[in-house]
């Protein structure tokens, strides 16, 4: 089990860091993030992956598009993709959930 209030503890981090590692087994990493002001760098990663907010409001860039989200939305990015967080509240809170192998979990016809 991953307690909210004891993953919130763990941020900042030694070096200022916003997000937290709090599982990881095999392919599947969580973490919480809480970027507060500051926007969160982001590049597309090796993985997919789920974002669910858990505080806050605002918008996900991601495919060319721009979409609201808020408190209780989950944000699927596929492994590749160019995302990231855009005027956002100070209080977003985000579970990030990475899984699957690099390239994604996809279908792939012989």
């Amino acid at each position: 089990m991953i307690r909210i209030n004891d993953a919130r503890g763990r941020i900042p981090g030694p070096a200022g860091e916003h997000a937290a590692t709090l599982l990881e087994r095999g392919t599947l990493r969580v973490k919480l993030s809480i970027p507060g002001t500051r926007r969160p760098t982001q590049s597309p990663h090796a993985q997919d992956e789920v974002y669910v907010v858990i505080r806050g409001r605002g918008t996900f860039a991601h495919d060319g598009r721009r979409d609201a989200f808020e408190a209780g939305d989950a944000i699927f990015v596929a492994a590749g993709t160019e995302h990231g967080f855009e005027s956002f509240t100070d209080d977003l809170e985000v579970w990030v959930i990475f899984y699957a192998p690099e390239g994604g979990d996809v279908h792939r016809s012989a």
